[in-house]
């Protein structure tokens, strides 16, 4: 058959064929939690690391050899309930499975390209013959659609590492995944926990689902593929000594705070550090393109934030935040038709006191075009209404909306002058309990957490959960059930 009619007939049926491989590449894979055990047999007393919400890419052993099959391809990744966005991955996932292994191994990764453009495999941090280095047109010819390569080198690193397509714009749209080569001497001290977390950030307008990778005003940021609240929290045993692996592919710095701890710098992209070399402290610097390690004892039970510190990375921003440039007098309203959001405004000048960039426009709560500005309601009473008319709610009954449990969980009393202080109201659209989702993220990971915790965890967040034995143990074993009627 003609290559390029070949090619062309592969790229039309993309559309369909990329959910029929995400699929098939789903069910080639072992989720990370169930797969401990399988790692185990292989890495010896090291513990397994485990990526949230990530699985491993699983492997065979062909004549000593560690056989891995990744598959670059098209997905459909879901960061949050209701919002999917078009990325590009691997095996089904963005970021990509993680891939696992020994110092001394020898490592065989059969990589196909299923996407509509040329790419090659960078092994990023790893020491390797230049045939091997994955850079297309450098050091091996590019992978084209439909074709596959045959990646074989030898491990003699042991630490944390990522691998990611070198082709520019596709790094910013989803195609990373964690390496991690276990030593042959174990790390001391030893640790009972071991977490790997890949950061990226997406540009995506509110009404589409494919990213700008152009743009560098990114509004999702992910932990692992998911923006909080979905994101899933840590579990750990008070008392436990915790690793995590932080990985970065994007175009942030991300500076990560662990609340509650004080934690050592043990290991950096290219190695783990001696202990005289270990930094103190509780927040760590991510860079694009590095690697971080970090280790605590987990002595002190809560659920502990974890996040990066910049402040539009702790909130889902869904949209710009870009007026009413004034709040004198009654404000500026959010542009009512889609050509004055365009700027073709109908009367007036652009300054007017009713012409500003509408949030949203959307019914009831959502709404922009009849309030006096356009971030969310004023009043206690405006907040009632707005409430009231939003179709099919009845507030008693909306799942996190029971704040009973919590004082203070309710929307605020606002003082009568609210609207005549610059730069009110700074709580994003108000949302803490407007915006929790209790119910859509409910997992055993998340049992016991207070009523509407969701609407204070957004972006790039999750929970480090430390519980005492008998609480850690209940979640474990709702973690073991839900596998065994689930299986994955």
């Amino acid at each position: 058959m003609n290559p390029r009619r070949s090619f062309f007939r592969s790229v039309l049926g993309l559309g369909t064929g990329a959910v029929v491989l995400s699929r098939e590449s789903r069910a080639r894979q072992v989720h990370s939690s169930d797969q401990a055990a399988t790692q185990q047999a292989h890495v010896g007393p090291t513990v397994p690391v485990v990526t949230p919400d990530i699985a491993d890419l699983p492997f065979t052993i062909d004549n000593g050899v560690k056989a891995f099959h990744l598959i670059a391809e098209p997905v459909k990744q879901v960061i949050i309930p209701g919002r999917a966005l078009d990325l590009w991955g691997f095996n089904g996932s963005a970021p990509g499975p993680t891939i696992q292994a020994n110092e001394g191994d020898r490592l065989r990764i059969v990589f196909e390209n299923h996407l509509p453009e040329p790419t090659g495999i960078h092994w990023h941090g790893l020491e390797l013959p230049i045939e091997m280095d994955g850079v297309p047109g450098i050091g091996q010819k590019p992978v084209m659609p439909g074709e596959r390569f045959v990646y074989e080198f030898s491990l003699h690193q042991n630490g944390t590492f990522f691998y990611h397509s070198h082709m520019a714009m596709q790094e910013m749209v989803g195609m990373l995944g964690g390496f991690i080569i276990h030593p042959k001497t174990p790390y001391t001290p030893r640790v009972d926990k071991d977490y790997l977390i890949a950061l990226q950030e997406y540009a995506v307008l509110p009404n589409s689902t494919i990213p700008n990778s152009m743009n560098m005003e990114f509004n999702w940021l992910t932990f692992n593929g998911k923006a909080g609240p979905a994101s899933t929290p840590f579990v750990i045993r008070q008392g436990e000594r915790v690793r995590i692996r932080i990985i970065n592919l994007g175009m942030d710095h991300h500076p990560i705070h662990l609340h509650g701890f004080t934690f050592w710098e043990t290991g950096r992209e290219g190695a783990r550090q001696p202990d005289t070399l270990w930094h103190r402290g509780n927040t760590i610097l991510v860079g694009v393109a590095q690697a971080r390690d970090i280790e605590f004892v987990a002595d002190r039970v809560g659920d502990w934030m974890f996040h990066c510190h910049l402040p539009h990375h702790m909130m889902n921003q869904m949209s710009s935040n870009v007026g009413p440039m004034t709040r004198l007098g009654q404000g500026m309203q959010g542009g009512a038709s889609m050509e004055e959001a365009m700027g073709m405004l109908r009367d007036g000048h652009a300054t007017s006191e009713n012409k500003a960039p509408s949030l949203g426009r959307g019914l009831g709560v959502g709404s922009t075009t009849d309030m006096l500005r356009s971030n969310g309601p004023l009043t206690q009473s405006g907040a009632d209404k707005a409430m009231a008319n939003m179709p099919g709610m009845d507030q008693s009954k909306m799942p996190g909306m029971d704040h009973s449990g919590m004082p203070g969980m309710k929307m605020p009393e606002l003082p009568n002058n609210a609207n005549q202080i610059p730069l009110f109201p700074q709580d994003a659209y108000m949302e803490s309990p407007m915006m929790a989702m209790d119910k859509e993220v409910e997992k055993p990971e998340t049992y016991g957490l207070p009523s509407a915790w969701s609407g204070f965890v957004g972006g790039m967040m999750t929970l480090v959960r430390v519980m005492p034995t008998d609480q850690y143990d209940k979640i474990m074993a709702m973690k073991a059930q839900q596998r065994g009627s689930s299986p994955r």
